[in-house]
């Protein structure tokens, strides 16, 4: 029993607060960060000055007027600014720009939670745990409008060049309407600009893919600045040809090649999908136009053959919208023959929506997709350019010459 007793006073001498510790450990940190952040706002300020605080010399171009406080989060916690007034400068830092990013994600993250269906609840346990902070529901209302505003104004700012590829397609997503979910369709368009990169340049609600939907699409884009289009590639989405040709008469109309293929695909028995797949292949595999055109009469003639009229129909008829491209640089085809780049755009865009479910309305899912679209494209496609454009005043001459 003796040599119990040193043992049970050992372990009460051992025990430690461990609370207390993180806390007194997170103040250190704290403090730290605040007294780093501020001797770094004192150092700029002197460099403004041209002078230290108090110095006199010839080349100072200002003096200090004191200094007024920001709070600012960090992920230590909440810290005290002491930002320095000059009187005869600006005062402009670049020094808390990396936490300005910061808050910027943030706003990102608390609209894409909210959206996603994430309790104000569970908001505020992500937001503690990740930025030291507890977001309380009235912020989480304040920064979605602040964030829509934000995204409104880029989802409709004015296009100032010349677009010669553009991309139309839509996307359906579920809503609540009077204790009953319907669909809304969002209608997105992405195109190439005159410098060979990508933009998102357009994206709103539509009350279904019809010809009034688009039209309207098609002239809200061209009321923001859309012009210098070319090509519009897309799928065969009902009154979309119609609207195209009405709001841009100069441009052609590409049919996306894959979905023409799924179209015909639909009329051959299952057997014959492959032998049929490849004999399509083969008219959008030729050197020119006149050559695609050729083999694709062909090709309805062995399709008839095969005893597959309908196929031979479809394809009769719609395979001339199919080989638009041509008229463009042979460089470029691969690129424009079919709406691939804005559909792998869209599946993503439906991944990340998918868990909302049903939105509670059609502009919150118009938001949720243009927040998605703005961040795909921002990262993505300012680095890299996806043709060279310069190649396309030759083919245009040349393809005005063979008429």
């Amino acid at each position: 029993m003796g040599s119990d007793t040193p043992k049970s006073k050992l372990g009460k001498v051992i025990q430690i607060d461990e609370g207390q510790l993180k806390d007194q450990l997170g103040a250190l940190v704290r403090e730290s960060v605040e007294e780093t952040l501020n001797g770094m706002l004192d150092a700029e300020a002197e460099r403004l000055c041209q002078a230290k605080r108090y110095e006199r010399n010839a080349e100072r171009a200002s003096t200090r007027a004191g200094h007024y406080e920001r709070k600012l989060q960090t992920k230590a916690g909440e810290v005290t600014l002491r930002m320095p007034k000059l009187r005869s400068v600006p005062f402009e830092t670049a020094i808390i720009e990396r936490y300005r990013r910061r808050e910027s994600s943030v706003e990102e993250a608390l609209i894409e939670m909210y959206l996603a269906g994430v309790s104000v609840r569970r908001v505020e346990d992500i937001t503690e745990a990740l930025w030291g902070t507890r977001v309380s529901p009235g912020t989480v209302s304040k920064l979605n409008q602040k964030i829509y505003e934000k995204i409104d104004a880029w989802r409709t700012r004015p296009l100032t060049t010349g677009y010669p590829y553009v991309f139309l397609d839509g996307i359906w997503l579920k809503r609540s309407w009077g204790g009953e979910v319907r669909n809304v369709s969002i209608l997105v368009a992405i195109a190439v600009a005159e410098d060979g990169f990508r933009e998102v340049i357009g994206a709103v609600e539509g009350a279904k893919e019809d010809k009034e939907s688009w039209g309207q699409f098609l002239r809200h884009l061209k009321d923001r600045g859309l012009k210098g289009v070319q090509l519009v590639i897309s799928d065969k989405c009902l009154g979309l040809v119609e609207s195209v040709a009405a709001t841009f008469p100069d441009a052609r109309w590409q049919r996306c090649v894959v979905h023409f293929y799924r179209n015909v695909f639909t009329v051959v028995p299952k057997g014959k999908v492959r032998d049929v797949a490849a004999m399509l292949k083969a008219i959008h595999a030729q050197e020119d136009h006149r050559e695609a055109h050729t083999k694709a009469q062909a090709v309805v003639k062995k399709l008839v053959q095969m005893k597959l009229k309908k196929a031979a129909e479809l394809l009769q008829e719609g395979v001339g919208e199919t080989l638009s491209y041509y008229r463009f640089p042979r460089e470029h085809w691969r690129h424009v023959k079919t709406n691939n780049p804005l559909e792998r755009i869209l599946r993503e865009v439906r991944r990340r929506t998918r868990v909302v479910g049903a939105f509670p309305d059609g502009r919150s899912a118009l938001m949720l997709v243009a927040a998605r679209l703005r961040h795909i494209a921002g990262p993505k496609w300012g680095t890299k350019k996806y043709v060279d454009t310069g190649l396309l005043e030759h083919a245009t001459k040349a393809a005005a010459l063979q008429g």
